[in-house]
């Protein structure tokens, strides 16, 4: 009977977030930052994310909780912001490399984004697996202490962030995917 109530106590603070289910050693993840991926800051606790929805391009309601399970790396980012513009095909090659080992990219371009400047954007500079999410008033941006762009976002499986960076940065350079491969492969 207690056998019963311990694995029951352990599985629903597992499934709560109480006890990650994986644990992160940041010391061996924040050694395998070089370049502008030294900008990326691992927390010591894992933090919250919105529970805002966001959309998609025809409207439809999403929320991060909808991720839950893999690991996500969120981009904030606007089409006016040069930095993210620079940024994106990079975020796009790691889609493509890591979307299959448990990553989703997940940008959001927040703020006063047209509809047809996101599509426009996203075909001249031949994005193939992002989606296109909009946060158009801005309010999840501000909900996670967003204050400049590009933010990017390190989100557990478990549906907790567990890393930031403002700026831009190399997201498919060599030390880019040792990190991912890092975080993805973590015990």
């Amino acid at each position: 009977m207690l056998k019963k109530l311990i694995v029951a106590t352990l599985y629903t603070a597992l499934s709560l977030g109480a006890i990650p289910a994986t644990a992160l050693d940041i010391e061996a993840a924040m050694a395998l930052r070089e370049g502008s991926m030294q900008k990326l800051g691992f927390h010591t606790e894992p933090k919250e994310v919105s529970a805002l929805a966001f959309t998609d391009l025809d409207g439809n309601e999403e929320t991060l909780a909808e991720y839950q399970g893999q690991y996500v790396l969120l981009n904030f980012w606007a089409t006016w912001c040069a930095p993210c513009r620079k940024e994106m095909p990079a975020l796009d090659a790691l889609s493509a490399e890591f979307g299959e080992r448990g990553l989703t990219v997940l940008p959001i371009a927040t703020g006063h984004n047209p509809i047809p400047a996101l599509k426009s954007f996203f075909e001249k500079a031949e994005i193939k697996t992002l989606p296109l999410r909009v946060d158009a008033k801005g309010a999840m941006a501000r909900e996670m202490g967003v204050l400049g762009l590009p933010v990017s976002i390190l989100i557990s499986p478990e549906g907790k962030e567990i890393a930031r960076m403002t700026g831009d940065a190399e997201w498919f350079s060599p030390s880019a995917q040792a990190l991912m491969t890092y975080v993805i492969d973590a015990p």
